[in-house]
């Protein structure tokens, strides 16, 4: 302490002759080591950045022996006979990937967090269990429990959704070429309300990249077990419609391929809540509904949003007057 008052003494004389007194803040932002972190000489190879969380986690763990044998059995032990019991999926379609052969894209609709584990359940073998899922790292890899929680139950790899980063993309090839299949949700979030939004391109971008067909698969139902801003789940049944699968033509570019997988997934929607003749007709004709709101009627979104927000806020209920 004493000598630590003689050196701040001895520089303030210095540098009040010179008209500034200096703070020990400015003594110790110009001094080096030891009073700062020493840094790394060129001769010796720097130690690795320690791993971060979102898009920067690390999950290559996920995919190796151990943890794959944990998944299969949390898989099929647990995840399986939850989703069940709580969504009673009714699954069609799946006569449709009989010719399957080799990794593809799974690309479905979004409504709700259990539609990542309905989906990869409702997959036939081999691919339930040689498939990983996209899933957005703002989200599912904002802190460690979430992030190891996704890449071993969900083989989850981090994604940003507002845009499609060089990294994610190249880790998503790496393991399509590898021969892991993928399951992404291309409307990029849940959606509020029950209408769909618009697809991003990132199945189609690697779809083209990797030359590997789009399984267009739409999920109907999820939307009434967890919506957007709830947290408990209810039980209520679901249907997974399994389309066929897409395959790029010729010089076909991603916009192009992306707008045949949301219309496929559309019309996956309407053979859902119709019948397939019904659905087959109206395809060929060009008459499939929209996955999003009417654009007449942009008012009804609008209303719906504030609606839901108004219940979930709300205290009252309105009597029950009986039947």
């Amino acid at each position: 302490m004493v000598e630590k008052k003689g050196v701040e003494k001895a520089l303030g004389a210095v540098q009040a002759a010179a008209g500034r007194v200096p703070s020990v803040r400015d003594l110790v932002s110009q001094s080096t080591f030891p009073y700062r972190a020493p840094t790394t000489p060129l001769s010796v190879e720097p130690l690795p950045d320690e791993r971060q969380l979102g898009a920067d986690y690390d999950s290559g763990w996920a995919r190796k022996l151990p943890a794959r044998y944990a998944r299969y059995f949390v898989t099929e032990g647990l995840v399986r006979p939850i989703i069940a019991g709580l969504a009673q999926p009714e699954r069609r379609g799946l006569d449709r990937l009989a010719d399957l052969d080799g990794p593809v894209i799974f690309a479905a609709n979004h409504h709700s967090h259990i539609d990542a584990g309905l989906l990869i359940t409702s997959l036939p073998e081999p691919y339930r269990h040689q498939v990983f899922a996209a899933a957005a790292a703002d989200y599912f890899f904002d802190t460690r429990l979430k992030a190891t929680a996704s890449a071993l139950v969900l083989n989850a790899i981090p994604i940003e959704r507002s845009k499609v980063t060089r990294t994610s993309a190249d880790q998503a090839r790496e393991l399509i070429d590898q021969g892991w299949s993928m399951v992404i949700f291309p409307e990029g979030g849940r959606s509020p309300d029950g209408w769909g939004h618009p697809f991003r391109g990132g199945a189609a971008y690697l779809a083209l990249k990797c030359d590997i067909p789009v399984v267009p698969v739409h999920l109907a139902g999820t939307g009434r077990i967890l919506p957007k801003g709830k947290s408990t789940p209810k039980r209520s049944r679901t249907v997974v419609t399994f389309g066929k699968p897409l395959v790029a033509h010729e010089g076909e570019r991603s916009t192009a391929l992306s707008r045949r997988i949301e219309a496929a997934v559309a019309a996956l929607a309407d053979e859902a809540t119709t019948d397939w003749y019904s659905a087959r007709r109206r395809a060929a004709a060009g008459e499939t509904p929209s996955l999003s709101s009417p654009q007449s009627g942009v008012w009804r979104r609008a209303w719906a949003v504030s609606g839901q927000r108004k219940r979930r806020t709300s205290t009252k209920a309105w009597p029950d007057l009986g039947s």
